[in-house]
């Protein structure tokens, strides 16, 4: 769970996000979102230039369900095991400098397989720090992921997904240590 306080996100009293299906509980609420969640996963993802209007369209569609806030940026400061996260007021900017720069990089195309994973290792990094949304970030760059692979030539193969390794390496990134996320892309490109 997320440290966050003071949290307007969730119900007075409780670590229980605010939703739309009104649970109070947990464990009720995990279960909702992930059903709710691979249920939009199931449907065509918006389309879009994959800028950051089209990052927060992605994760809209998937918890448009869920949370009355899909799709916008998260307005307190969070931690999750002691990291803090970007601070809310920098969102914007960094995400709009992050996604330029990757714009400018033109997504990652042209690139061999290894040069992708360790670039989209590093984009992916710098996403999972600046974690603009108060719930659902892993997700969404999931998604975002298959999409920029896909676009890059580099489609996905997500039966290979490791999700203990991949949190793994998204933790370790946190820490400045990319290789282990590029090794789990890698590991995920479609031969």
């Amino acid at each position: 769970m997320y440290e966050a306080t003071p949290d307007p996100y969730c119900y007075p009293g409780t670590d229980v996000l605010i939703n739309l299906a009104d649970l109070r509980d947990q464990a009720a609420l995990d279960e909702f979102e992930h059903a709710a969640a691979l249920q939009r996963a199931e449907e065509p993802y918006p389309t879009g230039r994959l800028g950051v209007t089209h990052y927060r369209a992605l994760h809209r569609h998937l918890f448009q369900d869920v949370y009355p806030w899909a799709g916008k940026y998260r307005t307190v400061r969070i931690a999750k095991g002691g990291s803090m996260f970007c601070y809310p007021e920098h969102i914007a900017f960094q995400m709009r400098r992050m996604f330029y720069a990757l714009a400018q990089k033109r997504y990652l195309r042209d690139r061999p397989a290894d040069l992708f994973a360790r670039n989209a290792a590093t984009f992916l990094a710098e996403l999972n720090a600046i974690h603009p949304f108060r719930e659902g970030n892993g997700r969404t760059q999931l998604t975002y992921l298959t999409l920029l692979a896909e676009q890059a030539g580099h489609p996905l193969d997500l039966d290979r997904l490791d999700p203990a390794a991949i949190l793994k390496a998204t933790i370790a990134s946190f820490g400045g240590s990319e290789a282990g996320l590029a090794e789990e892309i890698r590991t995920i490109l479609r031969r």
